[in-house]
């Protein structure tokens, strides 16, 4: 019988991981993720959007790239994949490299799903439907029944791990975190995930639900780490101007000075505007950012509101070179 997330540990608490940049050239992927993994990140997550590089042919290189790092993919479209084949490629690299990967799911992008043609007419129904399949399939059992959108009933994976990777769903809204409490080993929640977004996100996963197991909560944040505060948090605030728009609204309704953030959003010209003239205090709640020290503080905020993997989002041009600063503050790092 395979290792399921439900029969892990609690040893995957208190990680540290990092997200490799999807505008990271391609001759640095390899590179970038062998120096994570000297650094000593516990984590790499690829992203998988439009346009860009593919999230299982990313994860695949990183993993065999690799020695020990764990890989995230965070995430895959729901609607962008049939299940059963989406299964089989996950379920490879698990095999191939087991216990080393993590299985983002989510909605997707609404404009990029419409433009190819794979947005939904119930987004919810489509992700619940999607997920429960693609966990049964992992396991090597039957496809439920055939759904609104699902269509599995009956495969089965002959080939299936021995360590069935954890599937979390990388969602925003209420009713979808909800749902990930439902039919999913956890959350990731994309950037920014300040420690109260975290908390209330936490809330919304475990309504309804009757889990005995501690949940997967992976955090994306902006990452920017030098010895001097105001250098560090000039380089976070390019990664901050879009979180004042409204898809950014359920990160934001949490936070203290919420009604703020929008009033200034409100009267700025541009959303560079708006970032650039961010106060301190709302760059340093929305990132990991500032000295050494601060941003460890920062991380382990975040551990304390419930994540379990904390993953830093490089700030900044030279991804490789911001990577070496952000592991000065990994908690190990002298």
């Amino acid at each position: 019988m395979p290792e399921t997330p439900e029969t892990g540990t609690a040893s995957d608490r208190g990680r540290v991981g990092v997200m490799l940049p999807r505008d990271l050239p391609v001759t640095d992927v390899l590179p970038y993720a062998r120096r994570a993994e000297e650094l000593g990140f516990d984590q790499l997550w690829v992203v998988e959007d439009l346009g860009w590089r593919g999230g299982i042919a990313q994860a695949a290189t990183v993993l065999a790239g690799t020695e020990n790092l764990t890989v995230g993919i965070g995430i895959l479209p729901a609607g962008a994949r049939n299940v059963a084949f989406a299964a089989m490629e996950l379920a490879t690299l698990a095999q191939l490299f087991p216990g080393r990967l993590i299985a983002g799911i989510g909605h997707g992008m609404p404009t990029w799903m419409r433009q190819t043609g794979a947005w939904p007419a119930s987004p919810l129904t489509l992700i619940k439907e999607y997920t429960t399949a693609l966990r049964l399939l992992l396991r090597g059992e039957p496809g439920p029944a055939n759904g609104r959108y699902v269509h599995s009933e009956g495969v089965v994976l002959t080939e299936i791990p021995d360590i069935v990777p954890p599937v979390v769903l990388g969602v925003r809204g209420p009713k979808s975190q909800a749902a990930a409490g439902e039919v999913a080993d956890g959350l990731l929640l994309a950037e920014p995930a300040a420690p109260a977004y975290i908390t209330a996100s936490l809330h919304h996963l475990n309504t309804g639900t009757s889990r005995t197991y501690e949940p997967y909560v992976v955090t994306y944040d902006a990452a920017a780490v030098d010895d001097d505060e105001d250098t560090a948090l000039a380089r976070a605030r390019g990664a901050l101007k879009d979180i004042g728009e409204p898809d950014w609204a359920a990160h934001i309704t949490p936070l203290p000075f919420a009604a703020e953030l929008r009033e200034h959003r409100t009267a700025c010209t541009d959303a560079e505007h708006f970032a650039r003239t961010l106060p301190d205090a709302w760059v340093r709640q929305l990132s990991i950012t500032g000295t050494p020290d601060q941003a460890r503080q920062a991380i382990r905020a975040r551990h304390t509101a419930g994540a379990t993997s904390v993953v830093l989002a490089p700030a900044g041009p030279d991804a490789l070179t911001a990577l070496d600063t952000l592991a000065h503050a990994l908690p190990h790092h002298p």
